[in-house]
């Protein structure tokens, strides 16, 4: 049988664009009757998915973006396509998930040191099953390919090139070598950053030289303006280099999930999302989402941000909600310390007051309960009780076992989502389990609770339901007193966006003919 090719897009700095490069290669392939699977042998990121287990029965975790380009190839998301993760949860640990299962919680030395050779082959064996069943694996890589500190480790980037064009065929194309079973790479550099050109020659510079001669073509990010202006740049870069530019792609958001938490202002600081779709201020929403100091999916806000006229504002604990039409909480990679530090800063207070619709997700669900018990506090070191806001009468009981797993379920509209009826899909993962303690409304059989306008459950992705983003948005609307502007048309597919954005890329200097 033969082995797919793989095209690692790599780049030469951390966002850069390679995810939606990715996302948009993944699609722009599938269309052209391509079998094609995406694939990131190590990622860091506390936005993750749900998703079938590829060794084994049941669901495992895998990095949003995987998520994201498994669903623009056409092909159900596995663990195999982002087989290590490492979840931040602060104080320099994360928790390394291998094979989509939680293995422990260690410090970067730690990780490295002992587990990181069981990564490397969880990595390798998962690309290798991909390259059995597709023609064509599109990689991504982490951060800069060229961190020479990080080189005889570097999962990602190096060892990805080095196992995936292990045993290949070589054959002659365009005076290179290209390997239908091998590995090309196309280096992502961003030009909105400056020093373009600077940063791919350095780049290639500092490869290894095996790495270095497997560098098929370049692609720049983000131009703004006449592409004419880089001609004479482009043709010095290619004759000092040898190495083409693929293409030169525009400035474009496509409205894929972030992977990760860049996007996000920091800890104690604002930003809005959402606020450049022209609908005037007089007809819009704020939806507040107080910034935990360890947030993770916040991607479950980005359907509420691409609705016409709803904002969504991120704001610092401490910061006053009385400009919020409704507020919404995130989960979080450790609901205990998030908890103590929004107890402390005033947010209990806030929300205690606020006279709004308030939605809880996963960790901000747990939150809004009345205690979390069991719990390992990581400022003391205890084992302890800690309060909850108490707006809505469930206990929170944390324990060792974690739940993960994809789901589907009848929605019963109540609380903020009154209205809200039929199926919805989405995930879980989290630690602890939460019962209720009060009287409360169930919107799902076996899970979640709302009272008046508090509403929580474990289920992420329920906003990129329509039936529970409709609900939700209109019940803002009508709790502000505002009139929801009217829009027409279908918004276009994220997935077709990007595809579009990359359209450019020469595919036939890849060996990729249309």
């Amino acid at each position: 049988m033969t082995r797919a090719r793989t095209l690692l897009v790599a780049g030469t700095a951390s966002h850069v664009g390679k995810s939606t490069v990715a996302a948009g290669l993944c699609r722009l392939l599938a269309d052209r009757g391509v079998d094609v699977a995406p694939f990131k042998a190590q990622n860091m990121s506390n936005n993750a998915r749900a998703v079938a287990r590829a060794t084994g029965d049941g669901f495992g975790e895998i990095g949003v973006s995987q998520y994201v380009q498994a669903r623009a190839a056409g092909i159900p998301a596995t663990t195999d396509h982002n087989p290590v993760l490492l979840k931040p949860r602060g104080e320099g640990e994360s928790q390394l998930v291998i094979d989509g299962e939680a293995v422990g919680h260690f410090a970067a030395g730690d990780y490295y040191e002992t587990h990181w050779d069981r990564a490397r082959e969880a990595a390798e064996a998962a690309h290798d099953r991909l390259a059995r069943g597709h023609d064509v694996i599109v990689a991504e890589g982490a951060g800069s390919i060229a961190e020479i500190n990080l080189h005889h480790r570097d999962l990602a980037n190096l060892e990805t090139a080095r196992f995936a064009g292990r045993g290949a065929s070589e054959t002659r194309r365009n005076g290179r070598v290209a390997e239908p079973g091998g590995v090309d790479i196309v280096l992502v550099a961003d030009i909105e950053r400056g020093g373009v050109f600077a940063s791919l020659v350095g780049t290639l510079e500092l490869l290894p030289d095996d790495v270095r001669e497997r560098v098929a073509g370049a692609v720049i990010t983000k131009f703004r303006g006449d592409r004419s202006l880089l001609a004479d740049g482009l043709d010095t870069f290619e004759e000092r280099t040898g190495v083409p530019v693929l293409g030169v792609l525009p400035y474009d958001d496509p409205g894929l999930p972030e992977e990760d938490s860049v996007s996000l202002p920091a800890a104690g600081e604002a930003d809005v999302w959402g606020a450049d779709d022209g609908v005037s201020e007089d007809r819009s929403v704020t939806v507040a989402v107080p910034r935990f100091p360890r947030a993770s999916n916040v991607t479950d806000v980005e359907p509420l941000a691409r609705v016409p006229g709803v904002r969504v504002g991120f704001v610092p604990l401490d910061a006053s909600l009385e400009s919020a039409d409704a507020v919404l909480l995130t989960g979080t990679k450790n609901t205990v310390d998030d908890a103590i530090a929004a107890r402390d800063a005033g947010l209990y207070k806030q929300l205690r007051a606020f006279d709004g619709p308030v939605v809880g997700l996963c960790g901000g669900y747990q939150l809004l309960g009345e205690r979390l018990t069991n719990a390992d506090v990581e400022s003391t070191g205890d084992t302890e009780a800690v309060e909850g806001v108490g707006l809505l009468p469930i206990e929170t009981r944390f324990s060792p076992d974690k739940t993960v797993e994809a789901v589907e379920r009848d929605l019963s509209g109540c609380g903020p989502l009154a209205g809200a009826s039929g199926a919805v899909s989405g995930y879980e993962i989290h630690m602890g389990d939460s019962r209720l303690v009060g009287d409360a409304e169930r919107p799902f059989d076996d899970d979640g609770a709302a009272v008046d306008d508090v509403f929580g459950t474990y289920l992420h992705a329920l906003f990129e339901n329509r039936t529970a983003r409709e609900a939700f948005v209109d019940t803002v609307y009508t709790s502000a007193g505002r009139v929801r502007p009217e829009t027409e048309g279908k918004e276009e597919s994220p997935y077709e966006r990007a595809a579009e954005l990359v359209a450019e890329i020469d595919l036939d200097a890849l060996g990729l003919e249309s």
